[in-house]
């Protein structure tokens, strides 16, 4: 009884735990500016310290909650039937925004470094932040032929290098991808995602760790001394972590998988297979 009880708290369905990780992913994105804007002087494009703070806000809003909410658009039980079409351009429209955004924080954190004369990519964060968006553009794996496929022998080399968003348009938003190519990849399309979710989460939990260190010394309360600063962005890395975790665990739950199925509701466009 005790374990047909906990399984049932368990089983909730998708749509209020959607509500609940969409509130959860603005309430970092409203953090992160607050924190920027009360603590951190606000935001300019002056290339001085302002404009820095424009780099964990669209780190955040696009490789983490972007990037999130295009993760999870399969799992709306309102996509299972019907045409994919306009769910696809959803998805890919989120990722291509999620892109964009990490672009611009990118080049946000560049133009502070040049203008006061800080080196670019000394740290760890650095490196764990860049290597993710390089994931993000381009991924690599191995393609071996498909059993009983000698049909395409082009799969066969060792390595191909795909721009994740552009290899997920081509085999999934368009029509006339074949239906082997979409099965071959959809599984290594999955996997980089969540990995990428998760690289995203601990780069941006990393990158508010550094700030804190670099910022709470001399003149101010020291970090170690946990002035309200360091209280409200602990907390909110603890959030940015815990969206990433709900929302790799809700990828992963079976019962909230898009069925598979070889119906006409699975088409890509009415009237295509």
């Amino acid at each position: 009884r005790c374990h047909q009880h906990s399984k049932a708290m368990l089983d909730i369905s998708f749509p209020p735990f959607c509500a609940f990780l969409g509130s959860l992913g603005l309430l970092c994105v409203a953090l992160v500016g607050t924190w920027c804007q009360h603590w951190r002087g606000g935001f300019s494009l002056d290339g001085g310290s302002r404009t820095f703070n424009w780099h964990p806000v669209l780190m955040v809003t696009g490789l983490v909650v972007l990037y999130g909410a295009a993760a999870l658009v399969y799992r709306v039980p309102s996509t299972w039937s019907g045409p994919k079409l306009p769910w696809k351009l959803l998805h890919g429209g989120l990722a291509l925004g999620a892109f964009v955004l990490t672009v611009l924080g990118l080049a946000a954190v560049f133009r502070f470094h040049n203008s006061n004369g800080t080196p670019n990519m000394y740290s760890l964060h650095s490196w764990m932040g860049l290597g993710t968006v390089l994931l993000f553009s381009c991924q690599v794996g191995a393609s071996p032929d498909p059993p009983n496929s000698p049909r395409h022998p082009e799969l066969s080399s060792p390595h191909r290098v795909f721009p994740q968003w552009a290899a997920g348009f081509g085999a999934f938003l368009l029509p006339w991808a074949p239906a082997w190519l979409r099965q071959l990849y959809k599984p290594i399309h999955v996997f980089f995602g969540s990995t990428i979710l998760l690289l995203s989460t601990a780069s941006c939990v990393s990158g508010i760790n550094e700030k804190l260190f670099f910022s709470l010394k001399n003149g101010t309360t020291q970090y170690k001394l946990l002035p309200a600063e360091a209280v409200f962005a602990n907390t909110l890395g603890i959030l940015i972590l815990l969206f990433g975790v709900l929302v790799v665990g809700a990828l992963a739950r079976p019962s909230w998988k898009r069925p598979d199925s070889d119906s006409p509701d699975s088409r890509q466009v009415p009237g295509t297979q």
